[in-house]
């Protein structure tokens, strides 16, 4: 992706923030211990933080939770849910933390959007000597029908290759690496999915879903168009026809600091 359009994208949460904070899933806890199971204490940053979805699962595991958010209207969400956790501005290319400062950084839906280039060094900055770096994505499960069906009706803007079962590990693993040839900071990757699911109506599942990057910036009536063909899926879908679960799972992407 080039660079002004991985920026466009990036920067479009912030007018769908509180949208965001209602709809957006949380993230499997299990997935939360795999990420930090191996990193020498409980001192996390959540960076790209957003409106604290990650945040909220830290604390419950009793994490000391430092979260970092670019944009203004995400943190004030995340400030709002979690007025107890330091929250901080700034980004994975600029930590507004010390040298060895924390044991672990955790990215949620996040690390996708980070340049690795300059992001890398600063996060080996602030991690202690065998810190631990996670992304965490969640996916739906594509292997059930109708999700399937929901992604072809969808397309890429709704749906992408970090979202689905199918395809997130290939889409993911090599996201700690930077774009360019510098040196990798970090040991070999590992991954893992975990089960979960938020419960939805078709309402809030298309609610949900306009608050992907990719619609985020379509066009109005384009976004309207593609909205309205997914709630006319889910209308006709007999699984969707009352509040279910949607089938998800956390994925993790660990990698261990050289």
């Amino acid at each position: 992706m080039e660079q002004d359009a991985r920026v466009r994208l990036a920067s479009s949460f912030g007018a769908a923030a509180p949208a965001y904070a209602e709809h957006r899933p949380d993230y499997a806890p299990e997935a939360v211990r795999w990420a930090l199971a191996p990193a020498p204490g409980l001192r996390v940053l959540d960076l790209g933080a957003g409106t604290g979805k990650l945040t909220g699962t830290l604390v419950a595991l009793g994490a000391e939770v430092n979260a970092v958010e670019p944009d203004p209207a995400m943190l004030a969400e995340l400030r709002r849910a979690w007025p107890a956790v330091r929250a901080l501005p700034g980004s994975a290319e600029a930590i507004p933390l010390p040298d060895a400062s924390v044991d672990a950084v955790l990215a949620g839906n996040a690390m996708h959007w980070f340049d690795m280039a300059v992001a890398g060094p600063e996060i080996a900055r602030v991690l202690v000597p065998g810190g631990i770096l996670a992304g965490l994505w969640n996916v739906v499960d594509d292997r059930v029908d109708w999700i399937a069906g929901l992604e072809r009706v969808s397309g890429s803007a709704a749906i992408g290759a970090r979202d689905t079962f199918s395809s997130w590990r290939g889409a993911t693993a090599g996201l700690h690496l930077p774009r360019t040839g510098v040196p990798a900071r970090f040991g070999l990757p590992e991954q893992a999915e975990f089960p979960h699911g938020q419960r939805r109506t078709a309402d809030s599942l298309v609610a949900t879903l306009a608050t992907r990057a990719g619609v985020l910036v379509m066009p109005g009536q384009q976004r309207r168009a593609l909205l309205d063909r997914i709630r006319a899926f889910l209308a006709s879908t007999p699984e969707t026809a009352d509040e279910f679960t949607l089938p998800l799972l956390t994925g993790v992407l660990r990698v261990r600091q050289l």
